[in-house]
């Protein structure tokens, strides 16, 4: 395992701990929670069977049920990684099955939409903490988890008002376990924050790629030919699961857009200087823009590196 994962715990935090969706979320925090001991029993749940059977051939975790159902029976900690379209009727289907006291929680991009489509399924004495690990590269699937996602990340939680702080507790314990730094929010501030910190800045990367792809006819392939690292690195971005990003837009759709609106001022600006050769005004923007990727740097959410310091897989 990587040097930068803890020891296991002596003793579990959990009992039975339910992963629901085993992409790269889902099945880098089943490699952490089994290296780490976080729970006794770790359970993978997938609609796909061919993920459940690769997840069973690549052995991290202790049982692949066939349905959330099944899954969840017993557990003490559900934790859905599936798109955020999705929670809904998975939290219908695991409904009946979840004892008193359980805690479920999520990793979605989106916060809003996610409490909204999932409390209401959930009967009397089970716990809502939603989670967000601000966490992740572009790949997908079983295969492209590794135990080191979320060590020195931020996770957020979001849990509705009125929610029991023991739950709340017992999820951030979970977190800070696994290396990543907590801080709790309402789920509509966290929407709008992580609107323009990464939902818009996805949202442009796919349009810069697309608007690249219709070039490649004009240029002659030279478009990709020529790619310098700016355009390389959108091309990063736009590469993730397009199931995951086509639900956060559509279920975030007020703070995006809203956030879209700004940027669009912004932008009419920096065309405004250009078209009249305001250099002094294009070269305080860039300051301002190069001191925040410093900051960043500087509070150790990322490295100089020209990997941008994402950790290899295990």
């Amino acid at each position: 395992m990587p040097e930068r994962l803890g020891p296991p715990l002596e003793q579990p935090l959990f009992n039975r701990l339910v992963i629901v969706g085993l992409g790269l979320i889902g099945s880098s925090l089943a490699r952490a929670a089994r290296h780490l001991h976080l729970a006794r029993t770790v359970v993978a749940a997938d609609a796909s069977p061919a993920v459940r059977a690769r997840v069973a051939e690549l052995g991290i975790v202790d049982e692949v049920a066939p349905s959330v159902a099944e899954a969840v029976r017993g557990a003490d900690y559900v934790i859905l990684c599936v798109p955020v379209g999705a929670c809904g009727a998975v939290a219908a289907e695991m409904s009946g099955a979840l004892v008193p006291g359980a805690i479920v929680s999520d990793v979605g991009s989106v916060k809003g939409s996610v409490v909204a489509q999932v409390q209401p399924h959930l009967t009397s004495g089970v716990h809502f903490v939603p989670a967000h690990p601000v966490a992740g590269t572009e790949h997908s699937g079983p295969d492209a988890g590794f135990a080191t996602l979320f060590h020195g990340r931020w996770c957020i939680l979001t849990p509705p008002e009125g929610t029991d702080p023991d739950p709340v507790a017992q999820v951030r314990a979970f977190w800070e376990a696994l290396g990543s730094n907590v801080e709790i929010m309402t789920p509509q501030h966290h929407d709008l924050v992580l609107a323009i910190t990464s939902h818009v800045p996805h949202l442009i990367a796919y349009n810069i790629v697309g608007t690249a792809a219709d070039l490649e006819e004009v240029t002659q392939s030279e478009v990709i030919k020529f790619s310098a690292g700016g355009f390389r690195d959108f091309t990063r971005i736009a590469a993730s699961d397009p199931t995951m990003w086509r639900d956060v837009f559509l279920n975030n759709k007020d703070a995006v857009l809203e956030m879209l609106g700004r940027f669009n001022e912004d932008l009419s600006a920096l065309q405004r200087a250009i078209r009249w050769n305001d250099g002094e005004a294009l070269f305080n923007l860039f300051s301002r823009t190069r001191t925040i990727r410093r900051g960043i740097i500087d509070v150790g959410q990322e490295t100089p590196e020209p990997d941008f310091g994402r950790r290899k897989a295990d």
